[in-house]
């Protein structure tokens, strides 16, 4: 393994949906299949996968008792996961446009923090600002 394919699922450039959709495709099941194993909808799982919901805290655990995966690495990317994919094998353009788009993501997470940090004194002044 190298560098890029340990980092691949870490937490700053994966979501958990991006993990959880990876560990299911690695272990052959559609949405469909995985749904019906865990006892919810399909549409449940989508939400998850595309970072729109969380799951509550007895479903994670049965998640990664199904995908062979530790509950650690589904929420941060740290833990028994599984591998990126082979970069070494990949077309060198296609690589390059992934790792261009990993850093955005990394830029583009760093920035909403930034966003909520600055709402988040906006509204502690207009607070203040309105008790004087």
């Amino acid at each position: 393994m190298d560098a890029e394919t340990d980092t691949w699922y870490d937490a700053d450039v994966a979501t958990f949906g991006d993990r959880l959709a990876a560990g299911r495709e690695a272990s052959g099941m559609s949405q469909e299949s995985f749904a019906k194993r865990l006892g919810v909808k399909t549409s449940t799982i989508r939400k998850w996968e595309d970072d729109v919901a969380e799951p509550r805290a007895n479903r994670l655990s049965m998640m990664s008792g199904i995908l062979g995966v530790s509950m650690s690495w589904l929420i941060t990317g740290d833990g028994d996961g599984i591998d990126g994919p082979d970069v070494g094998s990949q077309d060198s353009d296609l690589m390059s446009l992934l790792s261009e788009l990993r850093v955005l993501r990394t830029d583009l997470k760093a920035k909403v923090e930034q966003i909520g940090r600055i709402e988040k004194r906006l509204r502690a002044m207009a607070s203040e600002a309105s008790h004087d």
